[in-house]
């Protein structure tokens, strides 16, 4: 059942990405209504398969490489929907979409048997920490996908060949706004996400850090982030320098999560 469900939901995502994807070619309010309903509908049925998964392993299922990138997918599509909400940008979906579903995508080539948990992670530090640093990452992922919307919209500003795209395209400034309210609600969340890891590490290894690839790249990580901060409160770097550290901060992410797990020896890494 929790396979059927989770490839119900691939397949509404995938449905939700190409529509997005021409929508940004030839699209309107119609297509970009769809694509929300069809994501809607995909987000529901993504989120009774975790609820079963949950069920199936007793613990927030997030202990194995299929189970984290599909859950990180769900905390991107759970994100999207609260901006569309809040600021009514159909064509959103176009440029965060393919994230959710290149997620899923690599979620469903994993193994997906149910193995039982560690003895380090049978602790309550485990839905804390890594609820934490799912939800920060997905609002940085967000964050990676409006910079990319800025930047375009940007060049069809300084090309002066304004399109229908263009039209559709929120301002440089509410996008600008969206980035920076992405950061200071993903940043005090991978904040929080490195200090519970460290008491947990602090509990099952007796040491707060022990440098290990993981914890190192979450470092450089949460730096690139405190750096987005501080240069836009102190230099006053906004719009496209902004949006551009929102992109390279994101590809951080990104080899924190597969490259980490898949390329080097770490304690976090999954089996």
């Amino acid at each position: 059942m929790g396979t059927v469900l989770f490839e119900l939901a691939l397949t509404f995502y995938f449905a939700a990405t190409i529509i997005s994807i021409v929508d940004i070619f030839k699209g309107g309010k119609e297509s970009s209504r769809l694509t929300i309903f069809i994501t809607g509908a995909g987000f529901a049925i993504h989120s009774i398969s975790i609820i079963y998964r949950y069920i199936a392993v007793g613990h927030l299922p997030i202990t194995s490489m299929h189970e984290a990138s599909s859950f990180f997918a769900w905390c991107i599509v759970l994100i999207f929907f609260f901006l569309e909400y809040r600021y009514k940008i159909g064509i959103m979906g176009s440029f965060i979409l393919p994230i959710v579903f290149i997620l899923m995508l690599s979620s469903s080539v994993f193994p997906r048997e149910i193995r039982p948990l560690t003895p380090v992670l049978q602790s309550y530090w485990l839905p804390v920490h890594t609820f934490l640093a799912f939800l920060g990452n997905a609002a940085f992922a967000v964050a990676c996908g409006i910079g990319t919307m800025y930047l375009l919209q940007e060049h069809y500003l300084k090309s002066k060949h304004l399109g229908d795209l263009f039209k559709r395209l929120p301002s440089l400034q509410v996008l600008d706004e969206i980035n920076y309210r992405l950061i200071t609600i993903g940043f005090p969340l991978l904040t929080l996400a490195i200090i519970t890891g460290a008491l947990w590490a602090e509990s099952a290894w007796g040491s707060y850090w022990r440098w290990d690839p993981k914890e190192v790249w979450s470092l450089i990580t949460w730096f690139i982030y405190a750096l987005v901060l501080h240069v836009r409160l102190t230099a006053g770097w906004r719009g496209k320098r902004a949006a551009i550290l929102s992109i390279i901060g994101f590809l951080a992410i990104l080899f924190t999560f597969f490259g980490v797990n898949l390329l080097l020896k770490s304690l976090h890494a999954f089996a």
